[in-house]
């Protein structure tokens, strides 16, 4: 009885052994179906191009269509919900700025329909992308010491555009205003275009935007690039300095970034699929160098790598939010 047992239990291991790779390869290998890459911004701005660059690039890579469905609205907030609420195969995937990925929960708090660290997996960064800060062309100030010692001599008077409130360009001011001590005026826009007109006009004083829509300003002459927001300088503007180098504010460091999500019980070995083909794709340089044009510098990470950057970014973020006292409505 026990031998026959003994035999009973060896076959069957035997014939588990046998059928478990049947039974692997039997798995439909991702991707099934068409991949869409969700934007929470309107087509044709810099993220809407990144994504549809790297979009390009995975259809490559994983035979699959890979198409960009842009879902704006709510600060970012809708888009992002859009993909939380899909089926987790990884066929719908998040393009996310830090905005509705992690500063927004700081900011509308329980206004938000989900929580980012639990229902979004992470999968890389996409780009770190600097913000320039420009100036007005008659601006009294050439440089970032020369802006900060106007502004205490002249307390409240100056003014900075952004596009919008609790976005990395509002925090950009207030992590200055904190770091350098002095008081400037915050005036949200609803988009780059019409902040960088009314710098160039003079109705505002200066604004942190991105170097993708401040490049033909800048060129033009209209406006004035005094700074980088990054801990260092940007590569695809090498002449102009970092804020950090400036006797004010050599701490400063907070860049804007995008990277790539997925709803969060997405399979683990889809995710690292996904992960391993975009990396693979940053690599190429001509992408690199694409992504550059939108004021992005490639940045790749593991997804716990990105996991962990996320915390780090977001600490930082809610520490401004929490001194500045940011609400929707200021």
């Amino acid at each position: 009885m026990i031998r026959q047992t003994r035999r009973t239990l060896c076959a069957t291991a035997v014939l588990c052994a046998v059928l478990a790779p049947a039974a692997t390869m039997a798995q439909p290998a991702y991707p099934t179906k068409t991949i869409t890459i969700v934007v929470p911004f309107t087509a044709g701005g810099g993220v809407d191009v990144m994504a549809r660059l790297l979009a390009e690039k995975l259809r490559g890579s994983l035979g699959q269509q890979v198409i960009v469905d842009n879902k704006p609205g709510a600060s970012g907030m809708l888009g992002a919900l859009a993909v939380v609420r899909a089926p987790a195969d990884g066929h719908t995937l998040l393009l996310g700025s830090a905005g509705e990925t992690a500063i927004n929960p700081f900011i509308y708090k329980a206004k938000m329909q989900y929580a980012p660290e639990k229902d979004l997996a992470p999968i890389t960064p996409i780009v770190r992308v600097p913000n320039v800060l420009v100036t007005k062309p008659n601006a009294p100030f050439k440089t970032v010491d020369e802006l900060v010692a106007f502004a205490k001599k002249n307390p409240g008077k100056l003014s900075y555009a952004t596009s919008g409130v609790g976005n990395p360009q509002h925090l950009n001011g207030e992590l200055l205003e904190e770091l350098a001590g002095v008081h400037m005026v915050h005036v949200p826009y609803r988009g780059a275009s019409g902040q960088l007109v009314d710098v160039a006009g003079g109705n505002v004083d200066m604004t942190f935007v991105s170097m993708a829509a401040a490049g033909a300003f800048i060129k033009d002459g209209k406006v004035k690039a005094i700074a980088v927001t990054g801990a260092k300088r940007a590569p695809f503007a090498p002449d102009v300095p970092a804020i950090a180098e400036s006797k004010a504010a050599p701490k400063y460091a907070l860049e804007n970034w995008f990277g790539l999500f997925a709803p969060a019980a997405t399979p683990a070995p889809v995710v690292e699929k996904i992960n391993a083909a975009v990396v693979q794709a940053l690599q190429d340089p001509e992408l690199a160098k694409r992504m550059a044009e939108q004021g992005g510098i490639t940045a790749p990470m593991s997804p716990a790598q990105f996991r962990d950057f996320i915390k780090t970014e977001s600490a930082q973020y809610g520490r401004i939010v929490e001194f500045a006292k940011i609400t929707p409505d200021n």
